[in-house]
């Protein structure tokens, strides 16, 4: 006997169809959000040469530690409006390759560090909506810095991730106003100095250089490379001029020794 067939409502059909659109469309996931990538010179600098440079230096050679600055990070599949740019930002556990942006659902990994500093148009957010976020995402630690000094007070603040809620760090107050915060997931002593933040490594016991101090330290290696060469250069003169002199003192000796004819 022949089933009759089961007539389902073009309402229905229509419903379903919209359901079904996303997951087979195409979605674009832009490259930039039109955002400039820092609010002042201090903000820039800090960002390119204080954090990012020091950091990708410090994991250059580890191939699972990826390290990214004012990248997009896409966080729920489908849906391009939902991604912030964390200003510096750190993931272990994922390849050290260039990305163009960073989806969640891809890596399977939330970054493990993210840094923002924090200027007059994002102090709110990053206090409020991007602590929050964050929090929900699971990044293990949450540190911000206002450069200038204006917005935060102290001006670096921390958070880090316990069960799944971000306990506030102690920052410590030093010495001329400066302030320090531990972070325990990248084994660094973050310290204030003015409008700059540095890293210190306690194994190394010196401070992660920046971009201007590694320039300086390569110009310090070559000219030492170079007075070594030249004292090498100088050195060898002499031994051959040493030479040359026992070799004319034997020839006159030999010329004294040979018997008169």
């Amino acid at each position: 006997m022949q089933q009759a067939l089961i007539q389902v409502p073009q309402q229905t059909l229509t419903k379903l169809a919209e359901l079904i659109e996303p997951l087979t469309a195409e979605v674009i996931y832009p490259e930039s959000d039109g955002e400039p990538m820092a609010e002042t010179d201090v903000h820039r600098d800090e960002m390119t040469d204080a954090l990012l440079h020091p950091l990708k230096e410090r994991y250059r050679a580890e191939p699972h530690v990826y390290v990214s600055g004012n990248l997009l990070l896409y966080y729920e599949r489908g849906n391009p409006q939902a991604s912030v740019a964390p200003d510096v930002f750190v993931v272990f556990g994922v390849t050290n390759a260039q990305r163009r942006t960073y989806k969640l659902w891809e890596e399977a990994k939330a970054p493990d560090v993210v840094f923002e500093l924090s200027s007059e148009s994002t102090s709110g957010k990053d206090v409020r909506e991007k602590r929050l976020l964050y929090e929900r995402l699971g990044v293990r630690e949450y540190f911000i810095f206002d450069p200038l000094r204006e917005y935060l007070q102290p001006p670096l603040q921390g958070f880090r991730l316990t069960g799944a809620y971000y306990t506030p760090l102690v920052s410590q107050q030093v010495e001329s106003g400066n302030w320090e915060v531990d972070s325990a997931v990248l084994g660094l002593i973050l310290r204030t100095d003015g409008a700059t933040l540095r890293l210190y490594d306690p194994i190394q016991g010196r401070h992660l250089l920046n971009r201007a101090e590694e320039a300086e330290a390569r110009r310090l290696a070559e000219s030492e490379m170079l007075r070594e060469a030249e004292a090498r250069r100088l050195a060898e003169q002499r031994l051959q001029a040493a030479e040359a002199e026992i070799a004319r003192l034997h020839a006159l000796l030999a010329d004294r020794d040979q018997p008169e004819g």
